[in-house]
C-alpha cells in the first residue's frame, strides 16, 4: 500500500475516532500500539514504554473532540511518545539525583531517609521545575540532569553562554525560594 494511501486511511480512521467510533479507535490502537511501544523502547525500558503509549492512547480517546492534528495522526503520536519518554527520563534522573543527595547526607539528621520523604521531595522539585519559566527550566535541566556545559547549552539553544548562565542563576534563585524547607538535602542540586 502506498504511503499516501496509508496516511489517508489514518486520517479517515482518526476522523471516525473524533466522531466517537470505538471500533475505529480499536483498529487504530491495534495497528499502532506495537510500533509505538517499540519506538518508546528506544528511550525507556519496555514496561515504561508500554505505560507511556497506553496513557497517550487513553488521552487521545478522552480528548478526541478537541485534539487538532496538523500532520498525520501517526506523526503526532510518535512526537507525543518521544516527548513523554523524554519527560520520563528527566523524572527518573531527578529521582536518582534526589536519592543520591539523600544518601550522601546520611551522617546528617536525615540518617535513614524513607521513601515517603523521597516521594514528597521529588514531587515538590518536579512542581517547582514545572513552574519555572520555560527558558530557565530548559537551561537548568540541560545543565543539571544532562550534564551539559554552558557552552554546549548555548550552542544547542542558539544563545550566548552568558545568557545560559543568567537563566540557570535565575532558576536557582527561584528554586531556592520554592524549596527552602528542603535546602539541607538539596545543596548539591541547588549550588
Amino acid at each position: 500500500m502506498e504511503l499516501r494511501s496509508v496516511q489517508n486511511e489514518d486520517i479517515r480512521l482518526f476522523s471516525s475516532i473524533q466522531n466517537g467510533d470505538e471500533k475505529a479507535f480499536d483498529r487504530f490502537f491495534l495497528k499502532y500500539y506495537p510500533v509505538l511501544c517499540s519506538y518508546a523502547n528506544q528511550f525507556v525500558d519496555f514496561e515504561n514504554g508500554e505505560e507511556i503509549v497506553q496513557e497517550i492512547m487513553i488521552w487521545l480517546w478522552e480528548n478526541k473532540e478537541v485534539v487538532v492534528i496538523e500532520s498525520s495522526p501517526i506523526s503526532y503520536l510518535f512526537r507525543a511518545v518521544r516527548n513523554n519518554c523524554l519527560k520520563q527520563i528527566n523524572k527518573d534522573e531527578l529521582r536518582k539525583n534526589i536519592l543520591t543527595i539523600l544518601y550522601n547526607h546520611s551522617d546528617t539528621p536525615y540518617d535513614d531517609p524513607d521513601f515517603y520523604i523521597v516521594k514528597e521531595l521529588t514531587s515538590k522539585i518536579e512542581k517547582a521545575l514545572h513552574e519555572l519559566p520555560e527558558s530557565y527550566k530548559q537551561a537548568f535541566e540541560m545543565n543539571r540532569f544532562q550534564d551539559m556545559t554552558y557552552q554546549e547549552i548555548a550552542t544547542k539553544l542558539n544563545v550566548s553562554p552568558k545568557t545560559v548562565d543568567y537563566r540557570i542563576q535565575q532558576a536557582l534563585k527561584i528554586l531556592r525560594v520554592k524549596l527552602k524547607d528542603y535546602l539541607p538535602l538539596l545543596l548539591s542540586l541547588l549550588s
